[in-house]
């Protein structure tokens, strides 16, 4: 039976890439990790390293078991943190994770009011691009709560936070911006080449989808790797985006426009099993503070909807 240590050994030796380097990591000598080695591997039934000349690589084992050594681990350590919480000899420490666009527009005043009210609890933040990746994330034991889409198939708790607007972002002298202050019909910009996001974030497939359901397939203008470039490389005119409305801030320069039809996805937070009383208390706060939709974007939605 493979131990936590054994798993901690195994990890270390391949994220540093040598048994020299992970002994004086892990304060041992380097007959004993080997030994350790050796003896997991003996208990998997199989070699899980392959050593080369001045490399250290795993194994196809070895990369099998690798992801499950690494959440074992992360379980290890927030079972320890657990208890330290309800002995109350600490702080604490959360783990949060996220996609890219809640970690810009929807967290940082809730940080903010969390470090006010809570400012001996250390939080440690992980980003996703794509909300399967946080969802893969949270099962492994890699956070405490996830902030994010539904998720698909999740059996742990699932707290809605509200439903996301998308508004589209054009520059301040394109020719639509002549026409009355309505919904946009997405297929108006069939012609055009979009600011698109980098394959593998989650709101490239959003994009796509609402494009098909439009009709057309979107070309491509630019790509943008960081989830907040997308409307300032639409207001200066290379393409229009499709971005979430909490990431434009109050004095954006540029023209935004609801989509039509509507682009929407409702924000959860979710954790694995029922939640300890730090993370529940975050999650209350999150839920109180978190600012899906701005009030100057439900100003433009009024507008834009009344508008004969």
């Amino acid at each position: 039976m493979a131990t936590l240590r054994q798993l901690e050994y195994l990890v270390t030796v391949v994220d540093t890439g040598s048994f020299t380097q992970a002994a004086e990591l892990l304060h041992v000598t380097q007959p004993a990790l080997s030994h350790q080695i050796r003896a997991l591997e003996s208990s998997l039934g199989g070699p899980l390293l392959e050593r080369l000349p001045r490399a250290i690589r795993p194994t196809p084992m070895g990369r099998a078991v690798l992801p499950h050594a690494r959440a074992a681990l992360a379980e290890s350590e927030r079972l320890h943190t657990a208890a330290r919480r309800a002995a109350g000899l600490e702080g604490g420490e959360l783990e949060v994770a996220t996609v890219y666009s809640v970690s810009l527009g929807i967290l940082p005043p809730v940080l903010r009011a969390w470090r006010r009210q809570h400012p001996g609890v250390r939080i440690r933040l992980r980003e996703f691009a794509h909300a399967d990746q946080l969802q893969a994330a949270m099962a492994a034991g890699q956070a405490d709560l996830a902030i994010g889409p539904t998720p698909a198939d999740w059996e742990g708790p699932i707290r809605d936070l509200g439903i996301e607007e998308f508004v589209i972002v054009l520059p301040n002298d394109d020719p639509l911006a002549s026409q009355p202050p309505g919904p946009l019909a997405l297929a108006m910009l069939a012609d055009r080449a979009w600011v698109r996001y980098a394959p593998g974030n989650g709101l490239a497939d959003l994009l796509d989808q609402a494009c098909r359901q439009a009709g057309f397939t979107p070309t491509t203008a630019v790509h943008a790797e960081q989830t907040s470039a997308a409307p300032l490389l639409a207001a200066a005119g290379l393409g229009p985006a499709l971005v979430p409305a909490n990431i434009v801030p109050l004095d954006f320069d540029g023209l935004l426009r609801l989509p039509d039809p509507p682009v929407r996805r409702t924000l959860t937070a979710y954790t694995r099993t029922r939640p300890d009383p730090l993370t529940t208390t975050f999650a209350d706060l999150l839920a109180r503070q978190a600012c899906v939709v701005p009030t100057h974007i439900q100003a433009l939605a009024t507008a834009q909807n009344s508008t004969p």
